[in-house]
């Protein structure tokens, strides 16, 4: 399944991204990456002077923003940021950051976090989402007590066990994306991962197959 099944936007549009970060080798290749794609204009900038200009001479659908490139000041900057962007959408482009901080961003109009360490394959389909109006929070293995995506002995990840666990309690997609600190989007996909796996109809099957080999 890919993500681009959850997106409204049309075919022919053209978006585009600024890349701020001030590791020029991992910015210019995300650019290339997008750059080869024809639904993508990219444009990189490495410090925070920088990036500010670029958004008052140019209007971008996304602005990838690395938290610790140089200028940066925490949430100050943030917001200084989300600002210039105007109707731009800003998201949290970095290697880790503290839960709090994310949630503060949101707060302050970021539209969730890509990391560095996903496949950068991934990136154009949540780019997409989060322009659809979706906020992309991964539960990724950079936050601390996070689950990993590792699969046990009966094929399911971490986190679709945490899904199927809550689904099976009678919690909704909404519910468990809040619990999560994800989107709706990203429990509709373990849960589509979750039934192929236990050859289950939908989740309410889920839950007694998975009641059935004690998975819960």
């Amino acid at each position: 399944m890919n993500l681009n099944d959850y997106d409204d936007d049309d075919s022919g549009t053209i978006l585009r991204v600024a890349i701020a970060d001030d590791h020029k080798l991992l910015a210019d290749a995300v650019s290339s990456m997008l750059g080869g794609d024809e639904g993508f204009e990219t444009s990189c900038c490495y410090d925070l002077e920088s990036l500010l200009k670029l958004l008052g001479r140019d209007k971008f659908d996304i602005v990838l923003l690395d938290l610790r490139m140089p200028g940066m000041s925490g949430l100050d900057s943030v917001a200084q940021v989300v600002r210039a962007a105007r109707d731009g959408h800003v998201v949290l482009f970095t290697g880790q950051v503290d839960r709090h901080v994310l949630d503060k961003a949101i707060e302050l109009g970021v539209r969730g976090l890509i990391a560095k360490t996903m496949p950068l394959r991934s990136l154009g389909s949540i780019i997409e989402l989060i322009c659809s109006g979706q906020i992309f929070v991964p539960v990724g293995a950079d936050f601390p007590g996070s689950m990993t995506d590792v699969e046990n002995k009966h094929g399911l990840t971490d986190k679709e066990l945490y899904v199927l666990r809550r689904a099976a309690n009678g919690m909704t997609n909404k519910e468990i994306a809040r619990d999560m600190g994800a989107t709706e989007v990203i429990v509709k996909m373990h849960m589509r991962a979750i039934c192929k796996k236990l050859g289950a109809r939908n989740r309410a099957h889920a839950a007694i197959i998975s009641r059935e080999r004690s998975l819960l």
